[in-house]
């Protein structure tokens, strides 16, 4: 039982937690930052910047499981499914922070509604990933947290469906054809949030389906 570990496995658990928080703080930085384009004040930059940061906390997160993995004899959960996991929960944040990066580089200096729409949908996805990863320390929690990944899946189809239609309306209506490639790599960035959140997902589905 999972439940059921040496302090040396739990801290693996305890550095999941602490990336899973980093996490849903970048996807509220993420989303802060597109309602931020365009109200004319620094709050940009400043969001930016907390996404970089929290990016760069994330690092140590990811860089000390890795350390841990290699130190540790008996780990909790198989050591390939604990090195998927955090490397697939760093590239969420690396996302983030390429998308925080973008609006920067292309001088963003306003945004659709979808946009703001698929930001809110990165969040509901990160929030529900810090959320199943907080349980998979016992798996009497295995429902929950598949109901969770499945959760996260529909939060992804949701993305994928708003960036169709937001770049098919982006090609209707935008005359300037660099906007338009602007707000498309945008568009295309906060989508990518979801997936990268997505295959979380299914590793923790994985890992219930061989631990419960």
């Amino acid at each position: 039982m999972l439940g059921r570990f040496m302090p040396q496995e739990g801290r693996f658990f305890d550095l999941f937690n602490l990336h899973a928080h980093e996490i849903e703080e970048g996807g509220r930085e993420l989303l802060a930052l597109m309602k931020a384009i365009g109200s004319g004040t620094d709050d940009i930059e400043r969001h930016a910047r907390a996404i970089d940061a929290i990016e760069k906390r994330a690092d140590v997160h990811t860089r000390d499981t890795i350390q841990l993995l290699h130190k540790t004899f008996i780990t909790p959960l198989d050591r390939e499914e604990i090195h998927r996991l955090i490397s697939n929960m760093d590239d969420v944040l690396d996302l983030m922070q390429d998308a925080a990066e973008s609006v920067s580089l292309y001088d963003i200096t306003a945004v659709t509604s979808e946009a703001t729409e698929l930001a809110e949908i990165c969040l509901g996805c990160c929030e529900r990933v810090k959320s199943a990863v907080a349980l998979i320390s016992n798996m009497e929690h295995a429902v929950a947290i598949m109901k969770i990944c499945e959760e996260i899946d529909r939060l992804e189809s949701d993305a994928d469906r708003v960036m169709r239609s937001a770049i098919s309306k982006l090609f209707r209506s935008e005359r300037d054809a660099v906007q338009l490639i602007k707000l498309k790599a945008i568009y295309e960035l906060l989508e990518s949030v979801t997936d990268r959140c997505n295959d979380v997902a299914n590793v923790l589905e994985g890992i219930v389906i061989e631990n419960a």
